[in-house]
């Protein structure tokens, strides 16, 4: 019989592509899975998928009665739906997947995709930095695998917690097309609108950049990223089109004429970070404007992708008008691109991910 395992998400799961492609994958292993995660009131419809999913609705929609309200909730269909494996995705259902495994004793799986205490919305609130930190020991002390998304964040756990903790990138499906960039030429931002995403500063950039910025994702921002572009007079050239489809979304990436992944240095969740969209961007075969932290840097250095930029206005828009104008240093990152999608991708990751969870 098939061993079940069930992912707990704080994310509307139908655009949380880390946790499809890890959903998928185990399901195809042969896994029973199923993830869960939050009914949001501008949920998207759920596509077919090839294993079960949950949305749970909260009355609380952020802060801590959120986070407390979720986990109970969390604890309380535990105890009506049982699993061999219990995933937590972060420390936010830490909570929920430690009080359950102590009292069913199954395994727990941690799988850390940001160092929580040093996030840039935590790591200047003492207390609430501390509770973070105590949930995210308690969930590596107990877990019986862990894995997390950077060689750095790899290295910083153990150090710090003293238990082997895996690495599993966030790479994306190998794409096999390379199209071309659709006039007129645009720059895509993909994610989160958070706070230390850049954001602001590549809205700046755009005032004296001929070309557009394709903005793909919702969040906190999102009303002052709209005001600040409208009191730049950008509104023709900031498109905001709030989440897309992760099929979708392939489409509008590879159309792009190049990506951008910039972030503050506010903590070193950022600093130690791996982003999706770094991968997303070379899968489509699309530059990008990154940022020059440790991990970015490293594959960078193997395989020229990005022009590494600090997340300064001046800084931005140059390397914009570069990628726009020096056809040499376009299509030299370009042809990169296409080099590295061969090893930067989700069917090369896959094969560890399968590895760990054989070991259970």
């Amino acid at each position: 019989m098939a061993k079940s395992i069930v992912f707990t998400v704080t994310t509307d799961i139908s655009h949380d592509q880390r946790m499809l492609r890890i959903a998928n994958s185990l399901a195809s292993a042969g896994y029973a899975v199923t993830l869960v995660g939050r009914l949001l009131p501008g949920s998207a419809e759920v596509p077919a998928l090839p294993f079960q999913w949950h949305r749970i609705k909260c009355w609380f929609l952020k802060g801590p009665m959120f986070y407390l309200e979720y986990n109970l909730r969390l604890v309380t269909w535990f105890f009506f739906n049982r699993f061999d494996i219990y995933g937590a995705v972060d420390a936010d259902t830490a909570l929920a997947g430690l009080v359950t495994v102590a009292w069913c004793r199954k395994p727990l799986v941690y799988d850390a995709h940001e160092l929580f205490p040093e996030m840039p919305e935590v790591v200047n609130r003492p207390l609430v930095k501390r509770f973070w930190a105590f949930l995210e020991k308690m969930a590596f002390k107990r877990a019986t695998l862990a894995y997390t998304v950077s060689a750095s964040l790899v290295t910083y756990f153990q150090q710090k917690y003293g238990c082997p903790v895996h690495l599993v990138r966030n790479m994306p499906v190998r794409q096999s097309y390379a199209a071309l960039p659709s006039p007129p030429p645009y720059f895509i931002y993909q994610g989160a609108l958070n706070v230390g995403r850049g954001l602001e500063n590549t809205i700046k950039a755009m005032q004296e950049v001929p070309a557009q910025l394709v903005i793909c994702g919702t969040g906190p921002l999102m009303l002052q990223l709209k005001q600040l572009t409208q009191q730049l007079g950008l509104q023709d050239k900031i498109i905001f089109k709030g989440n897309v489809a992760p099929k979708a979304l392939a489409q509008v990436t590879a159309a792009a004429w190049a990506g951008i992944m910039l972030l503050d240095n506010h903590g070193l969740s950022y600093y130690y970070s791996l982003a999706n969209k770094f991968f997303d961007y070379v899968q489509a075969g699309i530059p990008q404007v990154c940022v020059p932290f440790p991990e970015y840097a490293e594959l960078n250095a193997r395989h020229e992708v990005a022009l590494l930029v600090e997340n300064q206005v001046e800084e931005v828009r140059a390397a914009l008008l570069t990628l726009l104008h020096d056809q040499e240093v376009y299509q030299r990152l370009q042809r990169n691109c296409l080099q590295a999608r061969e090893e930067w991708n989700w069917e090369t990751e896959e094969k560890h991910l399968l590895s760990l969870y054989a070991g259970l």
